[in-house]
């Protein structure tokens, strides 16, 4: 098993595979620490609990390894802006000494779905990629425009964001929807807060278990309510569903910096000033809340700005 494959986990009973992703960007270490406690979890479960089961098969990997080991948000290319078709062609046409560092790790990932699908025939795959944002605040969900992608994300008991895939290009969210891999596949992102908050891997956990709950990897009798506690207590004064209306793109070169001490959901006002960069001080187009305030060196997106929005508009 290379370092990339964290664990693995089946009792060889039908059902669905679960991936779970985590340091995606390799400067986000809380989802590698929640599926190592998770592992951990599940294999301890069945002594504690006899009649504990699992279907299906799950599997922990580290999305961007070499990002990872040294600590950065990405080595060449941000790797969760690369899942286009475009560069899957070019990694399946090239050799590796003609792909770029990210391109290597998308090719690995690949290979490793690949083989498990080939391994044992599954009902289903659902990847969760867990993430965390450079800046204090909410934790939420970017489900796809699919329904099942929304169902899962409810189920995660955070703030559910619309529209992410309209504002952003090549995220797994995108990729893994299209019907790239030979089963049905279904795509969400977890954020569970502030990069070095020390609560983000528990909300991750929480959400990984949320996950195998919802797509049948385990039983709802076997899953401790304090999971769902957890997340509901951090989510319950924000929006249960926002959509995005305007995301900053930064250039290179722009030299952005954003005003200090800005959160996730932090309500802000048409006009406020949010960031400067190399043109000038930049202030907000529109009334609403700030997500993803950009507070690291590395990163397309200064910010995004949502609007609370009926979910019932959604379904």
């Amino acid at each position: 098993m290379s370092d990339r494959v964290l664990g693995k986990y089946s009792q060889e009973k039908n059902g669905p595979l679960l991936i779970v992703l985590g340091a995606m960007h390799g400067n986000e270490p809380a989802g590698v620490i929640a599926i190592q406690s998770l592992l951990k979890l599940l294999h301890e479960e069945p002594k504690n609990n006899p009649s504990f089961s699992f279907h299906g098969s799950f599997i922990g990997m580290i999305g961007n390894l070499k990002a990872y080991k040294e600590g950065k948000r990405f080595i060449e290319k941000d790797i969760n802006r690369q899942w286009t078709e475009t560069t899957i062609k070019h990694i399946r046409a090239n050799a590796p000494e003609g792909l770029s560092s990210e391109e290597l790790e998308m090719q690995e990932i690949l290979s490793i779905i690949n083989d498990a699908l080939r391994t044992r025939t599954y009902t289903r795959c659902v990847i969760l990629d867990l993430h965390t944002t450079s800046s204090k605040g909410g934790i939420f969900t970017i489900p796809s425009e699919f329904p099942d992608s929304l169902k899962i994300s409810l189920e995660l008991h955070a703030p559910v964001i619309k529209g992410m895939l309209s504002g952003l290009k090549g995220t797994t969210l995108h990729y893994f929807t299209n019907g790239v891999l030979p089963i049905n596949t279904t795509a969400v992102t977890f954020e569970s807060g502030q990069h070095l908050d020390p609560f983000s891997p528990k909300r991750a956990i929480a959400a990984i278990i949320n996950c195998m709950r919802t797509i049948g990897c385990v039983d709802s009798e076997h899953v401790e309510n304090k999971h769902d506690e957890l997340l509901i207590e951090y989510s319950k004064d924000l929006p249960r569903c926002s959509e995005l209306i305007y995301r900053h793109h930064i250039h290179e070169g722009d030299d952005f910096a954003m005003e200090a001490n800005y959160k996730n959901f932090q309500v802000i006002k048409k006009g406020e000033l949010l960031a400067h960069d190399r043109h000038g001080p930049i202030y907000s187009k529109f009334d609403g809340r700030i997500l993803m305030p950009l507070y690291q060196k590395q990163g397309e997106d200064g910010f995004f700005i949502v609007k609370e929005t009926s979910l019932d508009e959604w379904k």
